[in-house]
């Protein structure tokens, strides 16, 4: 396959940043599109160029670590994480833009790389839970019902990567947040810190300037792994009840 790529280069955060067009050509269809941005890479280095920054990790679709914007669409075509998103996606001759996460509160480091240590506060905020030191409880020790079992660990598989907020047209962190709050926050362990939980963690998304939720929807058609929009829904009415409680 022969491409046409538009990246977006950006030197710092205080940098001016631009489309830069590159012509790569021979790149497998089997190959992931991490695996043709490092073909390109070793091409740029080849010439004495700086290679294109970007963020991965482990490239198993796991870590979210793969953040970048496609053709528009945050992670690109596929309902994927990038790592997990191939060439075979695309046609022979295509001329794809690539882009870092476009959010206030996400600043570009450096060309695709863009800084989510947002996310990490609004965890630190009160995505924990109350837990005793000493030896790991027995298994059964506390019960879950199956449908609440079922319901966290389906908010759990959230891996924090940020499409929400890059497919959201106001940069909102909802559905984020919703999934860390409404993991915990219907599991028995986390029952000590539910009302405080959603209170503090909302209260830090909005001071870390994310925009507002309208429930569009986008950033639960572009999230990996399957995170419902009604996630939202279920944590606003949290926030609700606890706000009102603590009147």
């Amino acid at each position: 396959m022969r491409l046409t790529l538009r990246v977006w280069r950006q030197q710092n955060a205080d940098a001016e940043g631009a489309m830069s067009t590159y012509e790569v050509d021979g790149i497998s269809s089997d190959m992931s599109f991490l695996e043709m941005l490092d073909t390109l890479n070793e091409e740029l280095i080849l010439r004495g160029e700086d290679p294109v920054a970007f963020d991965h990790d482990c490239r198993e679709g796991i870590c979210g670590a793969c953040s970048l914007v496609i053709n528009g669409e945050a992670h690109g075509p596929e309902r994927t994480t990038t790592c997990q998103l191939h060439m075979r996606s695309f046609q022979d001759g295509d001329t794809l833009d690539i882009e870092p996460w476009r959010a206030s509160a996400f600043p570009v480091i450096k060309d695709l790389v863009v800084d989510r240590s947002a996310f990490d506060r609004i965890i630190q905020a009160g995505g924990y839970i109350t837990a005793p030191t000493g030896s790991a409880p027995e298994a059964h020790a506390t019960p879950v019902p199956k449908p609440d079992a079922d319901f966290a660990f389906e908010h759990a598989e959230c891996i924090g990567c940020g499409a929400c907020v890059a497919a959201c047209p106001n940069g909102a962190a909802m559905l984020f947040t919703s999934a860390k709050v409404n993991h915990l926050g219907v599991l028995p362990q986390g029952a000590p810190e539910r009302e405080s939980r959603v209170l503090d963690m909302v209260s830090q998304m909005d001071e870390e300037g994310f925009g507002g939720c309208t429930l569009t929807g986008e950033c639960a058609t572009a999230c990996p792994k399957g995170i419902p929009l009604f996630s939202i829904t279920k944590m606003n009415r949290e926030f609700v009840r606890a706000a009102r409680k603590a009147r």
